[in-house]
């Protein structure tokens, strides 16, 4: 049988649908009954892998239906896709013309098919990123409420600063409760917060944002988290290695905790200072850091071991 990659494209209202190398193309409603019209066609296809763009949601429920099927899915990451078309010099930009491109990208890249996350997962993601949204209202909120100069103005500011407080609270209640329901999730979290350094907050985002923690070797999970450093060398010409791509919301965690980790976890600490000892930027010692908390942090989910001081 011929091998087919099948991109789709996905928004709000309608699926653009592509096959490699047949150059079948599908167009449906994005709902049910679009939904269940795409995948009696799939089925009948049997696509060695289907690849859909992360486009903030929108994608997740028809990601859903096919891995329930039984399908192949693939979900990338938006940047790699926009990469690759430049590369491969397709520029012009339409639902069909997307669509084709993940199809390709499917065929030359073959990006591994992973299983979607359970509701319970998805869910603890959700309250995660609803708590990150908040905080990040709050800080805008504040720094507005210390420019503002009239009092009614700051009174009103001060409101919604008290009710986003609130509502962070809440929302970590909800968390904990969640991360806590699960025997698994629990466990993870008794593990990660023994470590100086991480909190429940930096232990919750770790679990819910970053699942492959524990399961990866070293090189990879640091690739994930975006703290693997990369070679710039071009002939005789050599740069600094620099991280790049990865999960931006566990580098943001990790960020904090590595600071609070500096001062009270020796080992981390120690690869800090000496590398500002030799005359390091204070940035590159900080990720370096930021990488062997990640580092530690997977090797004790992977072997179910608290922190334990040397």
């Amino acid at each position: 049988m011929e091998r087919l990659f099948v991109g789709i494209d996905v928004s709000k209202d309608r699926l653009a649908v592509y096959v490699r190398p047949t150059g079948e193309r599908l167009a449906v409603a994005s709902d049910e009954a679009g939904i269940t019209q795409l995948l009696g066609r799939l089925q009948a296809l049997q696509p060695r892998v289907i690849v859909l763009e992360a486009t903030g949601g929108y994608e997740a429920r028809v990601a859903a239906a096919l891995a329930h099927a039984g399908l192949p899915v693939a979900v990338v990451n938006p940047r790699q896709i926009r990469d690759f078309a430049r590369a491969t010099g397709q520029l012009a930009k339409s639902d069909g013309l997307d669509a084709a491109v993940l199809a390709h990208f499917g065929e030359a890249v073959s990006p591994p098919v992973r299983p979607l996350p359970d509701a319970q997962a998805l869910a603890l993601a959700e309250l995660v990123t609803r708590r990150r949204q908040l905080v990040e209202m709050l800080t805008a909120e504040l720094n507005r409420q210390q420019q503002a100069r009239q009092r009614l103005v700051q009174t009103r500011l001060q409101r919604h600063v008290t009710w986003l407080r609130a509502a962070i609270a809440e929302l970590e209640e909800d968390i904990t409760r969640l991360i806590r329901s699960s025997p698994v999730w629990r466990e993870k979290e008794n593990v990660l917060t023994s470590a100086p350094g991480i909190g429940d907050v930096t232990a919750h985002a770790l679990i819910a944002e970053l699942p492959e923690l524990g399961r990866l070797s070293r090189r990879r999970i640091a690739s994930l988290a975006g703290l693997a450093p990369f070679i710039r060398e071009s002939g005789r010409w050599k740069g600094r290695r620099m991280i790049r791509g990865g999960r931006a919301h566990v580098r943001r965690a990790l960020y904090m905790a590595t600071v609070v980790a500096i001062r009270y976890n020796p080992p981390i600490g120690d690869i800090y200072r000496r590398l500002i000892g030799a005359g390091r930027p204070k940035k590159l010692a900080l990720i370096a850091a930021m990488r062997k908390l990640l580092t530690v942090l997977n090797a004790m989910l992977r072997d179910g071991r608290q922190w334990q001081t040397a």
